[in-house]
């Protein structure tokens, strides 16, 4: 019995890979646990191993090849009732955030296999949430499948989606395609808003750029990531600023005593690391602003997961801080510096960089006075940080010197409105203002 190994989803973000290192090669025998294949994702290199034996058969795909389709074959494994080596979450025992992953889809016809072969055993499905009725709630639907409802005039809202968190694909709409006209749900209603859509990208010829008049680099996995889902952010949550001033002098005088006394230990606390401490500790004192939007209600999370944004060559990532509210500032620093430099490397496990409550982004090291992020979702906030410098302050009616730091809180208005967004940055402003009351 021969099975095809399909292209594994290492994260809920990946829609292709590069399978950077075979393991093995045709003819091998593997037994369960047997590192079979390195894959390089657009966040992290990770290594895969078999969950059972067989005979490697044929590898469809080389060592090297970039941009692999999710699903898509690339290597046949031979053995009675063997079940292909690749699971669905890279076979390290538990979803790790990629069980819950929907591959991208491929056009129909595209990347088919022209002879047959057995269906692969595939991750049980995780519940799905029940859709919301009612108008104007948010569609959650691949590309793909928008289109082929588009064209066979199928209404979305209707439509209970088998992805992963209720998201609609392009099996869900074929199915209904494959029903009787009065089984299938009904249009939409002529008055009814269309669903938005990102609008088709023109090329610079098109807008008036002459051809040659510049360079082309081609975009990599990671960079088509970000790009897609910071355009899915900024268009579908609605969200807005809240900035504040705060004097950290006392900081800066705290966390010289304290390097003091960590040099010894070889950590060094950067001002970033307190902004991480107290942006959970002010998380912990007012939860509302630790939640995030679910089409079933409010999620409120038990613990500050602070994400930190990490500036890549290629784009960026956000590791994460977990139960940052239970961490003293040196274990914080000890974990952010290893974090930060295995996400250069790529070599961050995924359970490290999904699922985070609340993200903190520093440009303050560039210079950049104060800015305003796009949301990460599904966290209902993120803190951006500006750079310390001397600006003149008033106090009473005298003219002072101190150290301003900007920081600008983009809420999500369906979860984070401005009174608890205000009330987050009041807790943030007395702790960094005031470090030791993070003893408290």
């Amino acid at each position: 019995m021969s099975i095809d190994i399909l292209m594994p989803a290492l994260s809920p973000t990946m829609e292709e890979g590069t399978l950077a290192k075979w393991h093995v090669k045709t003819g091998d025998k593997v037994s369960s646990g047997d590192v079979i294949a390195e894959i390089e994702t657009d966040k992290a290199t990770m290594e895969v191993e078999a969950v059972d034996e067989g005979t490697v058969e044929a590898i469809l795909v080389p060592e090297g090849t970039e941009g692999v389709k999710v699903n898509a074959p690339i290597a046949r494994l031979s053995g009675e009732g063997a079940p292909s080596p690749f699971p669905l979450d890279g076979g390290r025992g538990g979803d790790g955030g990629a069980g819950k992953a929907e591959p991208k889809e491929a056009a129909p016809g595209a990347g088919a296999n022209p002879s047959p072969s057995p269906e692969p055993q595939r991750a049980h499905p995780q519940p799905n949430p029940s859709p919301i009725e009612g108008e104007g709630r948010r569609v959650f639907a691949s590309p793909l499948a928008r289109r082929l409802a588009q064209q066979a005039g199928i209404d979305l809202s209707q439509v209970k989606g088998s992805g992963p968190h209720g998201r609609i694909v392009r099996a869900d709409v074929e199915g209904l395609k494959a029903l009787p006209a009065a089984a299938q749900p009904s249009a939409p209603k002529a008055a009814a808003r269309p669903a938005a859509e990102p609008r088709e990208a023109k090329s610079l010829e098109q807008m008036g750029i002459a051809p040659g008049s510049y360079d082309l680099i081609p975009l990599d996995g990671m960079r088509k990531t970000v790009a897609r889902r910071m355009a899915d952010s900024f268009r579908d949550v609605p969200h807005f600023p809240l900035t504040i001033d705060l004097e950290i002098d006392r900081l800066l005088e705290v966390r010289a005593r304290i390097n003091a006394l960590l040099e010894k230990d070889g950590i060094k606390v950067s001002v970033n690391d307190i902004v991480i401490k107290a942006a959970a500790n002010a998380l912990r004192r007012v939860p509302e602003a630790n939640a995030s939007y679910t089409p079933d209600g409010i999620a409120m999370h038990h613990h500050a997961d602070v994400a930190v944004a990490v500036a890549l060559e290629h784009g960026l990532i956000t590791p994460i801080i977990r139960s940052a509210e239970t961490k003293g500032l040196a274990q914080i620093a000890a974990e952010a510096k290893d974090l930060a430099e295995r996400a250069r490397s790529k070599k961050l496990k995924p359970e490290e960089f999904q699922g985070g409550t609340f993200t903190v982004s520093n440009l303050g090291m560039f210079g950049i006075k104060a800015f305003a992020s796009i949301i990460n979702e599904p966290q209902g906030a993120i803190l951006s940080v500006g750079a310390g410098e001397k600006r003149p302050v008033v106090r009473g009616d005298q003219l002072a010197i101190a150290t301003v730091m900007t920081v600008t809180l983009t809420c999500d208005h369906r979860v984070v409105d401005g009174a608890i967004g205000s009330r987050f940055l009041a807790a943030f402003k007395a702790m960094v203002e005031e470090p030791l009351t993070m003893l408290a």
